[in-house]
């Protein structure tokens, strides 16, 4: 009997029983990886204790600048300055708890409508969607207008560039004079359990957080919800920029500005990433500036809060560590920090992870510094860090298991999700 030969069904029905094999192997094997570090926590949870210093004060041109590594220190003071506004109040956050912490900031924030503030708020419902929706909706207090970003986003699917992006930003912006931005999340376990990095800004340059709060709001506020003025700005201080990645115009300048940093560095490049994920592009450009002899270091938690993101992180360690860049694990808590500093002369801080998410994905915002003691201040941050963190060798990483290699192919075909 003569075989049959494959015909280009047999192909296709081939491809789509491997294609669905390697989706039920790669839930099997986030399944497991999960299981595995929740045992992890209960055996063995993390401190939540770590080294952090007080508030480090630089000024830049006309802007007093205030950096936080402790989010205790940030919440009494950003509380402090809701507390002192007079005009308007702009506030964007990805996650704000319903808790003690949360709550301190809704009441805040109420109390200065009632004053005669115009608050304006804007909350992104994916990332609260585990709190009581009540909890961010404002509709009775006075001057206090809140807008819920948009918990669907079909524009993957429709290619509408509107619908695409989740709003991961963090912004406090006070009467003209008074920003903040970084990564912090409001919340009680953040205030003293997740090292974390934001920046205040006291002048001119808090003009750029508020137009971008601004465009943000007037693109997605709701029903009777007033329209803001976009206004130029009276002083530009260019040493201070904020960068925005916004996919409803496909604008995403961040991951250029992460590149173009990296593609200047002689000296040292230290980076602090919550999730890292890099694409070939990033991977070239840190392999690249190790190999003009700069000092390329990136600090990762040991063990984040998404762990099935660090599996697929951990496909470039030996790659990157081969080529001279170090590897360092943060210890004992989660490190949620976002930051970039490069030869003593720039650094960033912000809400933008080195991942496709942050980097193609969300709505994100970076405060850029051209200035010696800023950068400086980042240095000092950083090497207290790294009293908390373990070199992660080539030698020790390459002693892994074999199935620990197996599981981290398996799985790194998701980067392009994460």
């Amino acid at each position: 009997m003569t075989p049959r030969k494959p015909t280009a069904h047999d192909f296709w029905t081939l491809a789509k029983y491997s294609a669905a094999g390697l989706v039920a192997a790669q839930a099997t094997a986030v399944s497991a990886v999960v299981a595995i570090d929740n045992e992890r926590k209960r055996r063995r949870p993390q401190s939540g204790r770590f080294p952090h210093l007080p508030p480090l004060y630089v000024d830049v041109a006309d802007d007093a600048m205030r950096l936080y590594t402790y989010g205790q220190d940030l919440y009494d003071d950003m509380l402090d300055d809701i507390a002192a506004a007079r005009e308007r109040i702009f506030f964007e956050w990805f996650i704000v708890k319903n808790d003690a912490t949360g709550n301190r900031f809704r009441s805040a924030l109420i109390e200065a409508g009632q004053r005669g503030v115009k608050v304006h708020l804007i909350f992104d419902t994916w990332g609260n969607a585990n709190q009581d929706p009540r909890f961010r909706h404002f509709r009775k207090a006075e001057n206090v207008w809140a807008t819920q970003f948009p918990f669907v986003r079909p524009g993957v699917l429709t290619r509408r560039a509107r619908d695409r992006g989740r709003d991961h930003r963090k912004i406090l912006a006070i009467d003209g004079r008074i920003g903040y931005v970084g990564g912090y999340n409001i919340g009680d376990l953040y205030a003293e359990h997740w090292r974390d990095t934001h920046v205040r800004i006291d002048g001119p340059a808090t003009w750029s957080l508020e137009q971008a709060f601004v465009t943000m709001w007037n693109s997605y506020r709701r029903g009777k919800a007033p329209e803001l003025d976009i206004s130029g700005s009276q002083d530009w201080n260019a040493r201070v920029r904020t960068v925005t990645n916004t996919p409803s115009q496909d604008v995403y300048p961040i991951r250029s500005t992460y590149l173009d940093a990296l593609s200047r560095a002689t000296e040292r490049a230290w980076i602090t990433m919550a999730y890292f994920i890099p694409d070939d592009a990033m991977v070239s450009a840190l392999i690249a500036a190790a190999g003009r002899g700069a000092d390329v270091r990136v600090l990762v938690p040991e063990y984040s809060n998404h762990i099935y993101v660090d599996w697929v992180s951990r496909p470039h360690y030996h790659t990157l560590l081969s080529a001279g860049v170090r590897l360092y694990l943060y210890e004992e808590a989660m490190v949620h920090a976002k930051t970039m500093t490069i030869d003593g002369k720039w650094a960033t801080v912000g809400t933008a992870n080195i991942d496709r998410l942050s980097m193609r994905g969300n709505f994100e915002i970076n405060l850029e510094v051209f200035d010696d003691e800023f950068a400086l201040a980042m240095e000092q941050i950083y090497r207290v860090d790294l009293e908390n963190c373990h070199e992660l060798t080539l030698e020790d990483w390459d002693k892994r298991s074999a199935t620990a290699k197996f599981t981290e192919e398996l799985l790194r075909p998701l980067a392009p999700l994460l």
